[in-house]
C-alpha cells in the first residue's frame, strides 16, 4: 500500500472510532435519564411481558392507588410517607415536599424516583391525576376491568377528600 492510501485509511479509521465514541457517549447519557414506568406488582414481580424487575437504585416511575390510611406525615418538616397498592401488592413511598393539590386517600398517582429497597421508593416528584374521571392509562390497565372509583361520602366530599 503507498503512503498516500495508508494516510486515508487512517483519517478514515479515526474519524469512525471518533463518531462512534460520541455516539456510544451519547446513548450512555441518555440512558442514565430514562425513568421506566411499574406498577407496585410490576416491582415485585417483573413485567408481565419480559419479567423484568427493577434494581435497587434504579430510577423509575411507578404508579397506583393510594392506599387508605397510610398517609403519614412529619409535623416538623415536609416529609410525607404513603403506600401504592395494585393488585394486592403494596409499595411505600416516601417524599420530601410538596404534595400535589389533588393528592388525596384512595386517589390514582405517579411518583418518580429511586428505589432504595424492593418495596420502597425515595419519590423526587408525585402526580397526581386532575379530575375525577381521568387515571392514566397505565394504571387503569394494570388495575383490570374490575376496578371502581372509592366512594366518598358527603362529609369526606366537603373536606376534600
Amino acid at each position: 500500500m503507498n503512503p498516500r492510501r495508508k494516510k486515508r485509511l487512517t483519517i478514515v479509521l479515526s474519524v469512525l472510532a471518533g463518531i462512534g465514541l460520541i455516539i456510544g457517549l451519547v446513548l450512555y447519557a441518555l440512558s442514565q435519564n430514562i425513568d421506566l414506568f411499574y406498577t407496585p406488582y410490576e416491582v415485585v414481580h417483573g413485567k408481565d411481558d419480559t419479567g423484568v424487575k427493577p434494581t435497587i437504585g434504579q430510577r423509575i416511575r411507578v404508579g397506583g392507588l393510594v392506599v387508605a390510611g397510610s398517609v403519614k406525615r412529619d409535623e416538623d418538616s415536609l416529609k410525607v410517607q404513603f403506600d401504592l397498592t395494585n393488585k394486592g401488592e403494596i409499595m411505600t413511598i416516601k417524599y420530601d415536599g410538596i404534595l400535589p393539590d389533588l393528592f388525596r386517600e384512595g386517589q390514582g398517582i405517579i411518583a418518580n424516583g429511586s428505589l432504595i429497597d424492593q418495596t420502597v421508593l425515595e419519590a423526587s416528584e408525585v402526580l397526581a391525576k386532575h379530575d375525577e374521571n381521568y387515571m392514566p392509562k397505565e394504571i387503569a390497565d394494570s388495575l383490570g376491568e374490575g376496578h371502581e372509583a372509592p366512594k366518598y361520602s358527603d362529609e369526606q366530599l366537603e373536606k376534600g377528600y
